[in-house]
């Protein structure tokens, strides 16, 4: 039985490879994020309660 094992090609082992050295042009902190989606939803709050 173990002679009926397939064997992939090791470079085609179900394996996806994503490259780390890829970096955006725009860099965002996530404490600034949050703090603008706050702004953002109190300005809303604020437009749709006045």
């Amino acid at each position: 039985m173990a002679d009926n094992r397939i064997q992939m090609p090791s470079s085609m082992g179900g394996l996806v490879r994503y490259f780390d050295d890829y970096k955006s042009k725009i860099e965002i902190k996530a404490s600034l994020f949050i703090i603008f989606v706050c702004i953002v939803i109190f300005i809303y709050l604020y437009i749709y309660f006045f």
